[in-house]
């Protein structure tokens, strides 16, 4: 029996140490540890887990930190439990102290990736709905806007209101401020 580890992160800018540390404090080898630096959505594009399923063989088990790091939704999930299962090897999870043996395993499994495939949901549509409130409240998202500072400047000396000043150069309030803060740290 050959402990498997399996890490992933969703971006190139995030790190895998602490999953990789977890993995090996666990006793997986560092040479048994399979990685991806991509998103959940698709797991023919990770590359790093295909390596995984092909190397992994009856009577193996597959060390994962966290369930969403293994798969991102249920039905992904289960799909890919059922493959390890299929093949004589199991799968535990390390913050559920989850694993696949049995049937009661599998199931609690399913239950809990349902949950947070839900929770996800939920996430993004608050996140959506946060940021259409914002926009109805006049806040800009993206690169800040390129600002005339001379004109800035002579707006500032003028006496103009930052509400004014917002409006008149077409940035919000708060950037405004942040311009003004910048031009007197640098004086």
């Amino acid at each position: 029996m050959a402990k498997l580890g399996y890490a992933r992160v969703s971006t190139h800018q995030q790190s895998l140490d602490i999953q990789l540390q977890r993995l090996q404090d666990e006793g997986v080898r560092k040479d048994r540890i399979f990685t991806d630096k991509a998103s959940g959505k698709n797991t023919e594009d990770r590359h790093g887990l295909q390596k995984l399923i092909a190397r992994a063989e009856s009577g193996d088990q597959v060390v994962v930190t966290k369930m969403d790091r293994l798969g991102r939704n249920t039905l992904e999930m289960v799909s890919l439990v059922e493959d390890f299962t299929e093949k004589g090897v199991t799968v535990y999870f390390l913050d559920d102290h989850l694993n696949t043996e049995g049937e009661t395993g599998k199931l609690i499994i399913t239950i809990l990736a349902a949950v947070a495939q839900s929770e996800r949901a939920r996430i993004l549509e608050r996140t959506n709905e946060g940021r259409e409130a914002a926009k109805e409240r006049g806040v800009r998202f993206g690169r800040p806007v390129e600002v005339d500072m001379a004109r800035f400047n002579a707006l500032m000396d003028s006496g103009t209101s930052m509400i004014q000043i917002a409006n008149e150069l077409g940035i919000t309030r708060q950037y405004g401020y942040k311009l003004k803060k910048k031009l007197e740290d640098n004086n």
